[in-house]
């Protein structure tokens, strides 16, 4: 399982990057698929603050619009579907790890009560 998570891993993140160069409506959907696989096999419940952080960290700056610092120059309209496509993937992972964060300390909290 965990060279099948590493894959999609490796897969969603090309195909986030392939995105600002291929015209086709059902990547981002692709990329929330790939993110949810990823946030089930990948991340531990060990590495889930870190991946947590990281996740805010680029979920930030896809919805701040950084991308506008490539507003100029000949790959910007390439640069934020990238960007885009590439919030999709981790926000998608996020989400089942934060879920699978909370279950665990819900379930810790209730066990020592």
């Amino acid at each position: 399982m965990i060279k099948v998570g590493r894959w999609t891993f490796t897969a969603g993140i090309i195909l986030a990057i392939l995105s600002g160069f291929i015209d086709w409506g059902g990547i981002p959907i692709i990329l929330i698929v790939l993110g949810l696989i990823v946030g089930f096999l990948n991340i531990s419940e060990k590495e889930s603050q870190r991946f947590l952080v990281a996740a805010i960290a680029l979920l930030m700056i896809g919805t701040a619009s950084i991308s506008a610092l490539f507003t100029t120059g000949r790959f910007a309209g390439q640069t934020q579907m990238i960007l885009s496509d590439f919030v999709s993937f981790v926000s998608a992972a996020a989400l089942v790890v934060a879920i699978k964060t909370v279950i665990t300390l819900g379930e810790k909290d209730s066990g020592e009560k």
